[in-house]
């Protein structure tokens, strides 16, 4: 029996052992095709036990995220499989939890050309994004917004340098190929979850567990010795407990 049918049996197994986890009108027929047609991208897979890989999709389900529209993805690197959301999947886990409720949320990269501007006006923040048509320069920062119904908003904005940084001293995997095939999107999903942590997000224990799984970074330890952070990172959301696209 090939892996990718062995690992069906397994995962029926968990979403039935997990139901009431599971979100409401959770679907999951629809769950398991889905993550069976996404299977043949995850590279690999046929090395790994099944129900290693089952337990990757178990994640996505509890968070109510589909590996097929690219919402989360599983990572198979080195001898480990690992459950890691896009920032797709993150901007749709901060509208859908989010107790302040919002009206949109989004990230976007700067590119050299690029004019990005960031200003307080009568004591509100103001963002203002110029970007040229069809910029494929350099990327040089990232940036978050979001925006609330009440009619606040708030954002994160980061440099290249900043963002490589974290990469380096807390990424949980900071030689992927992720990084180097999906710069873009890896920028655009570290400006986003670093604003998430600003926002109060409600999930039940096993929401929470499975969100801070599907974090690239490690922020429950130190920077690794031999390369210490110069980024003050006891002032900044990112010393938070749980870990980050």
């Amino acid at each position: 029996m090939s892996n990718d049918v062995q690992f069906i049996e397994p995962l029926e197994a968990l979403l039935e052992a997990k139901h009431d986890a599971l979100p409401s009108g959770f679907n999951a027929v629809r769950f398991v095709q889905n993550c069976k047609a996404y299977l043949p991208e995850v590279r690999n897979f046929e090395r790994f036990n099944p129900d290693e890989i089952a337990l990757q999709f178990l994640k996505g389900a509890i968070l109510g995220l589909d590996f097929l529209a690219k919402e989360c993805h599983v990572i198979t690197e080195g001898s480990a499989a690992r459950f890691q959301t896009d920032y797709k999947g993150e901007m749709k886990l901060a509208m859908k939890h989010s107790v302040r409720p919002l009206l949109n949320i989004y990230a976007k990269n700067v590119r050299e050309g690029d004019v990005f501007r960031e200003s307080v006006v009568e004591g509100r923040p103001v963002v203002s994004f110029d970007p040229l048509p069809f910029n494929n320069s350099k990327i040089i920062g990232s940036f978050a917004v979001a925006q609330f119904n009440d009619g606040g908003m708030d954002y994160e904005s980061m440099s290249s340098t900043e963002i490589e940084s974290i990469r380096t001293h807390y990424g949980k995997n900071p030689g992927s190929d992720t990084w180097e095939k999906s710069q873009g999107e890896m920028y655009k999903r570290t400006a986003l979850r670093r604003l998430c942590k600003t926002i109060e997000i409600d999930f039940d224990a096993e929401q929470r567990l499975a969100f801070d799984a599907g974090s690239s970074f490690e922020f429950n330890r130190e920077p690794r010795p031999q390369q210490q952070s110069p980024l003050n990172l006891e002032s900044e959301v990112l010393t938070d407990e749980v870990e980050q696209g």
